[in-house]
């Protein structure tokens, strides 16, 4: 999935950026939107849908209609989560108003974010909408494990697969009681390189005799305490070729693919291959 944040303040026009690019990237895919929310959103006021679900207690409720329309509410969910489900069905995310997420961002009015800068303007009428689309198309695809299992069960030959093993490596807080703690890990991968050396491994374990479909991905950028870092799902006949498809993938992976790593505790910073042995 393509992600993108369109960040500013409210008189900016960053409602109206959503519903231009969503009409044009709707051609191209499905699209899915994010808005951030100040206030309790406004659902149903008079008990009709699932008010009283909620107020009973429920974590999350869900409204579905005989036409298949539906809509959630519920507690304890972030945006990460969210793109994390996203991501498996949707071709493109657009994300409005999230300026402290590390996500690739348009910056309206001046307004700072944490994310890659893909443009900026002092208002959403300022842009060039086809010159936004195409760079959308050009970034990073946004992928969780659950967008990489769909992936490979769409294989055409996933009639011949009886297996999906997986491997998802994350951001350890702590190596042991002693250590300081790890607050987030920031990866830089050698532009161009590190995709081609990603696809070589692919390549090489999808000819693998009963391996029908690979897949791998890892984040870049900003990666917090307790997220996931990076994932290898395998698609085979059996399970025997799939976990031993997935070790291989992960050691390759880390072995081979040139991905630079920073680690931030709460007491320093520094880059993994320029820190002497301890």
């Amino acid at each position: 999935m393509q992600v993108l944040g369109i960040a500013g303040p409210s008189d900016a026009g960053k409602t109206t950026l959503v519903e231009r690019l969503t009409a044009r990237l709707s051609e191209r895919g499905a699209v899915a939107t994010v808005k951030h929310l100040r206030t309790e959103p406004t659902v149903d006021t008079d008990g009709k849908d699932t008010a009283r679900h909620r107020e009973a207690g429920a974590a999350v409720t869900y409204g579905i209609t005989d036409d298949e329309e539906w809509f959630a509410t519920g507690r304890k969910r972030g945006l990460r989560e969210t793109l994390d489900d996203l991501a498996r069905d949707y071709d493109y995310g657009l994300v409005e108003g999230y300026s402290a997420a590390p996500i690739p961002t348009v910056a309206l009015a001046g307004r700072d974010h944490d994310g890659q800068t893909v443009a900026t303007a002092p208002e959403a009428d300022a842009l060039d909408v086809d010159a936004l689309v195409d760079a959308i198309d050009q970034l990073e695809p946004y992928e969780s494990l659950g967008s990489l299992v769909a992936a490979v069960k769409r294989s055409p030959k996933a009639a011949y697969a009886g297996a999906i093993a997986t491997f998802t490596g994350r951001v350890r807080r702590l190596e042991d009681s002693n250590d300081d703690p790890t607050e987030y890990l920031e990866f830089e991968k050698y532009e161009g390189v590190a995709d081609e050396r990603l696809a070589t491994i692919r390549e090489e374990l999808e000819a693998r005799n009963g391996v029908q479909a690979v897949r791998l991905h890892h984040r870049t950028g900003v990666v917090e305490s307790g997220d996931d870092i990076v994932f290898v799902v395998v698609l085979a006949g059996h399970r025997e070729e799939a976990f031993e498809t997935v070790e291989d993938g992960i050691n390759r992976l880390k072995d081979e693919v040139p991905l630079f790593k920073k680690e931030v505790t709460v007491e320093e910073t520094f880059w993994s291959h320029e820190r002497p042995e301890r």
